[in-house]
């Protein structure tokens, strides 16, 4: 087999790379990395280079893809590795660039080795993941990781000789609810009381809401939406990861993956979560709001997603990282993973003894957690 790397993913026909991504994870398609490409997201100044990796057969056939980008920085990835690169500073070494196999500002598990039709899943994925660490030696980057892969590929992972790194996201899970107030019904009775009492609070202020797939949302809507969705990164004085094009752009390729929820006061939008969906799970991105309203972040980001999900009859929604406050509105700790080989051997057994004392405490967070669940006894 031959291994090449794509400085670009215009280099590789769309119907190719969708063969092997499939269409369950709307972020691994080529319409959405190539997007991210093409409208400035990733590339120039943003930190994300590509450097995808494809695997071919003797007669040229792609069998095997592994998304993959030099990074000079950890910003947009979710997996937080700043400590590692202090510590490389202190000691006179350089830890940027790095290589990292994740799609760009999205903390949400999908398969990294994209693996051809009756092609074997190890073998491809040992091949892809040789290739990513003799690449990073040959750009003299520091390490190579894998952020969000499948618990299948863990292990796979774990084999090749990458640190596991554990980590907890609140997910939310469909138990086959007929409406919402079903889904609060499991509630137990204060609890309910309190979601109630918010979405009541939201509807008081006279806020509205409009769930839109890409194919109903205009130019001139999203014109009104992105300074919504910029406000939340201003606020902490950083530049939002995404623009206006590329939204106005997938929201064309892709348009049933595309839900913006949009809160509608006096006419005009006030807030808003960008989300993105498959045919079973909603994927909740990015929040912003031009203001201060009693709840509106809960109701925005969680209950009309739930509410959605329960219409649609999509099977989880993924809201997005950290948050204990997701977990009274019926969001539940569930693990997510990384893995990470690093070039230096003294800086690799540290950290891999690190993330073994990591895991004990996300394992004890984890069941801290699940004693906060706001569901009766009888439907945990």
């Amino acid at each position: 087999m031959l291994l090449e790397v794509a400085q670009s993913l215009a280099a590789v026909a769309p119907d190719d790379w969708n063969r092997l991504s499939g269409s369950e994870y709307p972020f691994l398609r080529h319409e959405f990395l190539l997007a991210l490409e093409e409208t400035g997201c990733v590339g120039g100044s943003t930190g994300w280079y590509p450097c995808h990796l494809l695997l071919r057969d003797d007669a040229g056939q792609l069998v095997g893809a592994m998304p993959l980008y030099r990074k000079t920085s950890s910003q947009g990835e979710f997996v937080f590795d700043f400590a590692w690169a202090d510590a490389y500073r202190r000691a006179g070494l350089h830890y940027y660039p790095k290589l990292v196999s994740a799609v760009p500002f999205t903390p949400a598990t999908s398969p990294r080795f994209l693996t051809g039709a009756g092609q074997e899943p190890a073998l491809v994925a040992g091949a892809l993941l040789a290739g990513s660490t003799e690449l990073a030696r040959k750009i003299g980057a520091s390490s190579v990781h894998v952020l969000f892969p499948t618990t299948a590929e863990t292990g796979v992972l774990a084999t090749a000789g990458f640190l596991s790194r554990k980590d907890c996201q609140f997910h939310w899970r469909n138990r086959g609810y007929a409406d919402f107030d079903a889904f609060l019904g499991e509630f137990t009775a204060e609890k309910r009381k309190k979601a109630k009492r918010e979405r009541r609070r939201v509807a008081e202020a006279g806020i509205s809401f409009l769930r839109l797939t890409g194919a109903e949302i205009d130019a001139g809507l999203w014109q009104q939406l992105m300074p919504l969705y910029a406000s939340s990164f201003w606020r902490r004085g950083r530049e939002p990861y995404l623009n206006e094009a590329f939204f106005t752009r997938i929201s064309t390729l892709l348009p049933d993956n595309v839900l913006a929820i949009v809160a509608m006061r006096s006419g005009r939008p006030v807030a808003t979560a960008l989300c993105f969906r498959s045919a079973d799970t909603l994927y909740g991105r990015y929040w912003g709001s031009e203001g201060e309203y009693h709840s509106l972040h809960f109701e925005t980001c969680y209950y009309q997603g739930i509410e959605y999900c329960i219409e649609q009859g999509l099977q989880s929604f993924e809201p997005g990282t950290q948050g204990e406050h997701k977990i009274s509105r019926g969001f539940v700790p569930t693990e997510t993973w990384s893995a990470h080989w690093l070039s230096h051997p003294q800086f690799a057994a540290a950290i891999d003894q690190y993330l073994d004392r990591e895991r004990s405490h996300i394992d004890e967070y984890i069941d801290a957690a699940r004693d906060h669940v706001p569901y009766k006894k009888s439907s945990t």
